[in-house]
């Protein structure tokens, strides 16, 4: 009895040793989505879009022969929630190499955490306060470990208003354009709001007060209403396709005559198919050079991704979950750089983040657009494109058929490429 004890008790000694050097052997990331909470319907396919990566990964060899462990939660879109989370996180027992984060809320109030910490996360939020590692615009808080895949949503705005300036003008309609920011009351929504009215007056428009709307479906016809009422011309959508989707159907019964211009996150294929033809004509911008089936080199990749949650093959993935698959890439390459180079602690795999210039993700050419951070800008892309909605029929059928049909189609309108001016700098 006494020698099995003695055997137990090795084998449970080896069990320990073996499992603290199989941790060891790991590299913590923690993963921040919402799949439940006001922004699921796009943090749903982007989070699928990061767990399938990282997957990937691992299934390729991980990362310097080591795998990542990835600690996904969904937080529900709660602030309280992801500032638990980065206490797990950020605690010297368990401290993560880097953080796949989310919302704009908790990403702007862990920023000063992150730094002091030395914590980089790769956001789903594009704020431009998140974009001045230095603090030195005078707009925003220093933010030297926050990164994220794509303009900023100020930048994002400011080219879909130069846009609508030259669409007014070639339209040939008398006297000022009319715009209107649209939105719930949040940061998200808000973030570019200032950055656009100012440009909209610098380019002639006459900037009408806010219409609110919150992030969730509903009734928006009264919203509507006042949008009629106002006669403006251009409204920005602040919100995700759930909530735009309500305003969009409200809008059209009402016959409202505007250009809507949808965030990045404003609209998607799955938005066009629930709106129907009330989604057709909005503007919005790509952060990928090629949606799910596009013609590029690097689709391939994504594909081969896609399979770890869709061995089928068979879902459509929508633009979110192609846009994710770079940043969870850009993240793995920080990474490698960081294992490479002292080992992959934060510190070193922020400074990953700097050591290519115009950087596409290895396999995936032709779907991520070429991105630059630097130690005193983290604007990756100053280059927008942007794209129309064309719904052209009935959309109740299949997602995969509806796209292959062209019954909903992303239409190509124009790229710009905004001056990386000091003004507009983390705001």
């Amino acid at each position: 009895m006494k020698t099995k004890a003695l055997l137990s008790t090795a084998s449970l000694a080896l069990a320990i040793a073996a499992f603290s050097a199989s941790a060891q052997a790991q590299i913590a990331i923690g993963h921040l989505e919402d799949r439940s909470g006001g922004t699921a319907d796009v943090g749903t396919p982007f989070g699928q879009a990061v767990a399938d990566t990282f997957a990937w990964v691992n299934k390729n060899g991980g990362v310097g022969g080591k795998q990542l462990n990835v600690d996904t939660n969904d937080y529900g879109y709660q602030v309280p929630r992801a500032i638990a989370l980065y206490k797990k996180w950020s605690a010297p027992d368990n401290k993560v190499a880097a953080i796949m984060g989310w919302g704009t809320a908790d990403t702007e109030a862990l920023t000063g955490f992150l730094a002091q910490d030395k914590i980089p996360d790769m956001s789903g939020s594009y704020a431009a306060a998140l974009s001045d590692p230095e603090g030195t615009s005078g707009k925003a808080k220093p933010a030297p470990y926050n990164f994220f895949y794509g303009p900023t949503y100020s930048d994002a705005l400011r080219a879909m208003l130069m846009w609508a300036a030259e669409d007014w003008k070639a339209k040939g309609k008398p006297g000022k354009p009319k715009y209107v920011h649209m939105g719930a009351n949040h940061p998200y929504p808000n973030a570019p709001k200032a950055a656009g009215e100012a440009l909209a007056t610098e380019l002639g428009f006459e900037v009408l007060p806010p219409l609110v709307f919150a992030l969730s479906p509903g009734d928006y016809s009264s919203q509507c209403l006042s949008l009629k009422s106002s006669g403006a011309n251009y409204a920005y959508l602040g919100n995700t396709p759930q909530s735009n989707v309500s305003v969009l159907k409200a809008c059209k019964a009402a016959n409202v005559d505007v250009q809507f211009l949808g965030n990045v996150w404003g609209m998607d294929e799955a938005g066009a198919k629930a709106a129907g033809d009330a989604a057709d004509g909005v503007v919005f911008p790509l952060r990928t050079a090629v949606s799910w089936g596009g013609d590029a080199p690097g689709m391939k990749t994504v594909m081969e991704i896609s399979k770890m949650s869709d061995p089928t093959g068979k879902v459509y993935r929508p633009v979110h979950y192609v846009a994710a698959v770079c940043s969870a890439l850009y993240m793995k390459e920080a990474l490698d750089w960081a294992a490479k180079n002292g080992g992959a602690t934060g510190e070193n795999v922020a400074k990953g983040f700097y050591q290519k210039k115009d950087w596409v993700p290895a396999g995936m050419e032709g779907v991520c657009n070429p991105s630059t951070w630097t130690e005193k800008d983290h604007r990756g892309t100053m280059k927008v494109d942007l794209y129309r909605t064309r719904v052209s029929g009935a959309t109740d059928g299949d997602i995969n058929d509806l796209m292959g049909k062209g019954t909903i189609k992303l239409e190509k309108v124009k790229s710009v490429d905004l001056p990386r001016k000091p003004e507009w700098f983390g705001w």
